[in-house]
């Protein structure tokens, strides 16, 4: 028997091997609902957009390395029908959807909770879906991924780095640590939720990673995104002091707070407003005083 006849019996013996999955009629109800109302809400777009009178440009970033003519990066031009209400988000959409289906880009929620579709817009770190074209007050609108990092194709960066520098700060409750040994319900005041809430609302976007001018320079930088994780736990006083000076002497290393230079460029990109140089400001503190304990 050849070589391909044993591949092809092989992976009919696999397709017969393999069980089906069963869709409940719940879930398939469910899901036809959904792309209902998402072919819904796609056609109002297009009815909005194919009526406009006014149009923009979209200068964007284009890279593919698999495929041949296209290794080298380039811009290419689309022209967008504009309304009122229309994002960044929409006009890329409507770009692939009329013009190139190749081009390639992150998105999911459409309303700046995944952080999915962070990206370099007219010079600035943004959310695409988040950032709306009257604000931009140009023709012309530049599309580029995120800088320092990696580019897949078109507009997809690698955020394998990022992901590793935010479990590099174990940002995670320990159980086996916490105050209480029969695991009964940690209570946490007001005043000390109030304290951590701006952090809590890290969206891992990249986008201040990506505008760190420290992270461009010195790839082991834990980064602002990390260090504002570390700092959601370090203060939450649910955790306990010991573990608390756990991570202070995680975030202490080289390549930690102090390589900060307090330049704030990634608060004013954070789509969320959290207050990031202020917290790394706050740890660099609380590290101080925890090492003063042993003086």
């Amino acid at each position: 028997m050849s070589t391909i006849e044993q591949e092809t019996e092989t992976e009919e013996t696999t397709d017969e091997s393999a069980e089906p999955t069963v869709e409940s009629p719940g879930e398939r109800r469910r899901a036809e609902k959904q792309e209902r109302a998402q072919a819904r809400e796609d056609q109002r777009v297009d009815e909005e957009i194919d009526h406009s009178e006014e149009t923009i440009t979209l200068k964007v970033f284009r890279y593919d390395p698999e495929v041949e003519g296209k290794e080298e990066p380039r811009f290419d031009d689309f022209t967008v029908p504009f309304h009122k209400g229309m994002t960044v988000l929409d006009a890329l959409i409507y770009s692939r959807d009329h013009y190139d289906s190749s081009l390639t880009f992150r998105h999911s929620c459409r309303q700046a909770v995944c952080g999915s579709d962070a990206l370099f817009i007219n010079g600035r770190q943004r959310l695409a879906c988040k950032t709306q074209i009257a604000d931009l007050d140009a023709g012309t609108i530049r599309i580029e991924p995120l800088p320092h990092q990696e580019v897949v194709k078109d507009l997809v960066v690698d955020m394998e780095h990022f992901y590793d520098q935010m479990e590099a700060v174990e940002p995670y409750f320990d159980a086996d640590e916490l105050p209480d040994d029969e695991l009964e319900e940690q209570r946490q005041d007001r005043e000390n939720r109030e304290k951590i809430k701006m952090s809590t609302r890290c969206i891992w976007c990249g986008a201040c990673m990506s505008s760190c001018n420290i992270a461009a320079g010195d790839n082991e930088y834990l980064g602002p995104a990390a260090i504002n994780k570390a700092y959601r736990f370090a203060m939450d006083e649910r955790e306990g002091e010991q573990r608390k000076q756990e991570r202070l002497r995680i975030i202490e290393q080289e390549h930690g707070v102090w390589r900060c230079q307090t330049q704030f460029s990634c608060t004013e990109v954070c789509p969320k407003d959290i207050p990031l140089t202020e917290h790394i400001q706050e740890l660099k503190r609380e590290a101080v005083k925890n090492n003063l304990k042993f003086w």
